[in-house]
């Protein structure tokens, strides 16, 4: 395969996977970023920060603190003043009927998927992963600055 094909594919591949993921959150009945932000409260254990959330995925903090609001009015999540302006998340009642109903079955489809894999394919999705991401980043970091 050409390299211009296999980056299209690569492409392919990643709105492939988000659109697997948009369909999670929709049957869920919840928006992309408030799925996302309750797996990464799942992933990263209850207590963590906003900005946690914010390094760990790479989500911009106008966007966490939207969605981790929408949350909170709803009933899913407690926000507890932390140092500063940091908010510790923790889920409410509600919000771990939701976790179990959801997340947890998601998460478990991912590991069952990755699972599929070989020992060493997984590893070297990992790796190859990573070394395009870093790649990627290296890419970024040589654009001029745009102006607004």
């Amino acid at each position: 395969m050409e390299q211009e094909q296999a980056w299209r594919e690569l492409d392919r591949l990643y709105k492939e996977a988000e659109a697997i993921f948009h369909l999670l959150a929709k049957r869920s009945g919840l928006s992309d970023s408030a799925f996302l932000i309750l797996y990464a409260l799942v992933d990263l254990g209850e207590g963590c920060l906003q900005r946690d959330i914010c390094t760990q995925y790479s989500l911009s903090p106008q966007t966490v603190n939207s969605s981790l609001k929408k949350l909170a009015a709803q009933g899913y999540l407690r926000l507890e003043p932390g140092r500063g302006r940091d908010l510790h998340l923790f889920f409410t009642g509600s919000g771990r009927q939701l976790v179990q109903r959801a997340i947890l079955p998601a998460m478990e489809l991912e590991r069952r998927a990755f699972g599929g894999l070989e020992p060493w394919e997984q590893a070297s999705l990992v790796q190859l992963e990573q070394k395009y991401l870093r790649l990627l980043q290296a890419q970024l970091e040589k654009l001029p600055p745009t102006s607004n």
